[in-house]
């Protein structure tokens, strides 16, 4: 079994960055936009979420890189042991609702933002006297914020069962598993 530390690396620096920045900034970047004045808090959240963009663009790009050098170098165990491709196809279906759970996170926070300054009682939370189109994206924003972490912190779950998967006894277990199925 060849080792994959760069593949491995990318993986895990792309998938902690991602599930770690989008906690930070459902906490931090739209937890300190209270501090600004309610008409200015989406503007303020808005500015900290796209100074994180880059940053968090590049950490998917890593993870999705890092995921595609893992799956190519461990081709051979996804064919023969047992519980890895069911495991790999899981992680993939994941991978995917938390990318669609990312995208709707951006676009719910680029609708709000080009609401302007309307008062909002938090980066994600409406006001008494927010406009309601505004009210609805900030009600379904404050959902998908938590859903993106929840997700990819699962993805770290799945992560390290695979690891556990490529311990020596493991790959032995799974292959007999495999050949006695047959």
């Amino acid at each position: 079994m060849a080792t994959n530390t760069i593949s491995r690396t990318m993986h895990d620096v792309g998938l902690a960055l991602w599930s770690g920045g989008s906690a930070m900034g459902a906490l931090g970047v739209n937890g300190a936009a209270t501090a600004a004045q309610p008409r200015e808090r989406l503007r303020v959240a808005g500015e900290g979420w796209n100074r994180w963009m880059p940053a968090h663009v590049g950490a998917i790009a890593a993870y999705g890189i890092g995921s595609l050098g893992l799956t190519l170098g461990n081709r051979g165990r996804l064919r023969r042991q047992k519980g890895v491709a069911s495991l790999a196809a899981a992680k993939t279906v994941l991978t995917a609702a938390a990318l669609a759970a990312d995208v709707y996170a951006g676009v719910l926070g680029r609708r709000a933002g080009e609401a302007g300054e309307v008062p909002v009682a938090g980066a994600t939370e409406p006001a008494q006297d927010t406009p309601e189109d505004v009210a609805s994206t900030l009600r379904r924003l404050r959902i998908v914020q938590w859903v993106v972490p929840a997700l990819t912190g699962t993805l770290v779950v799945l992560s390290a069962r695979m690891g556990e998967q490529q311990k020596s006894e493991e790959v032995a277990r799974g292959y007999r598993r495999r050949l006695l199925r047959r």
